[in-house]
């Protein structure tokens, strides 16, 4: 099953490079045929009100989508893992603001935190990244505090400082290595959690604007069901649902051939 997640998420990934380079769904606004055309051997998920093909609307959505993991998983993995660190390594002080800042971040609900940054930079997809990005490092963040934590008094630590090395190649070079399966297992679990929050809010209007994306074709889709028009929601539905479950199952499967609690069980 793991094998079978990382091709599908291989296989998007291409699908969402493919589009973003304009050889895949280049021409999703056009007007391919009646309105609301039915699934049928030429247009295998149908047609939607503009009688653009939804197939090639699902494909520019997947580029949105796996763009948007990315670089969400990104941006919190830089502000978990140098918060995390760098509290968890000197302690004190530092430690006690950082613990204090994600402690008070953390208590203001996510959704809030959401809507709050799209409204001051608009909305788009650069919106959409920061938004997500700058919401989801808290648990990385504590996890590799926690870490360092634990790390920091141990034998090759006290080495690298017999021979000199200094706070931050301690920190960076010898005891992030060794932490380094957290970042990978989180990488992965924020991924997909990204895509998941942008198709909420897009779907509330929050999103991305001037292209497909799955939550805007969910959204158009809410009016189509009164009508009998199922197609652009379950493409936009199945769609997600996929890639979210390979990833899932793939971060499970990496949690336990990275993390060393789970070996050997």
């Amino acid at each position: 099953m793991a094998l079978m997640s990382l091709l599908i998420v291989i296989i998007y990934s291409l699908v969402a490079v493919l589009s973003a380079t304009g050889l895949l769904a280049g021409n999703w606004a056009d007007e391919m045929g009646p309105s609301y055309a039915a699934p049928s051997g030429e247009f295998l998920f149908g047609l939607d009100i503009f009688g653009r093909s939804v197939l090639a609307k699902t494909i520019k959505g997947t580029e949105v989508a796996m763009s948007v993991g990315l670089v969400t998983a990104l941006i919190s993995a830089v502000i978990g893992i140098v918060l995390g660190a760098v509290a968890g390594y000197f302690g004190g002080k530092v430690d006690e603001f950082v613990v204090w800042f994600y402690t008070t971040f953390t208590s203001i609900p996510s959704i809030m935190l959401l809507i709050a940054i799209t409204f001051i930079m608009g909305k788009g997809l650069v919106a959409v990244y920061l938004a997500l990005g700058l919401t989801s490092w808290v648990s990385l963040c504590r996890l590799i505090r926690g870490e360092v934590i634990r790390h920091k008094d141990r034998e090759y630590v006290h080495a690298a400082t017999a021979i000199g090395g200094n706070d931050f190649r301690k920190l960076f070079k010898h005891i992030l290595p060794n932490v380094l399966h957290i970042v990978i297992i989180n990488f992965s679990l924020t991924f997909q959690t990204a895509i998941k929050s942008e198709v909420i809010l897009s779907y509330l209007g929050l999103g991305v604007q001037g292209r497909p994306s799955w939550g805007t074709m969910i959204d158009d889709a809410k009016l189509e069901l009164a009508r009998g028009v199922w197609w652009q929601l379950a493409a936009a539905t199945l769609a997600m649902f996929v890639v979210v479950l390979a990833f899932n199952i793939l971060g499970d499967a990496l949690r336990d051939s990275l993390d060393p609690k789970l070996k050997g069980k």
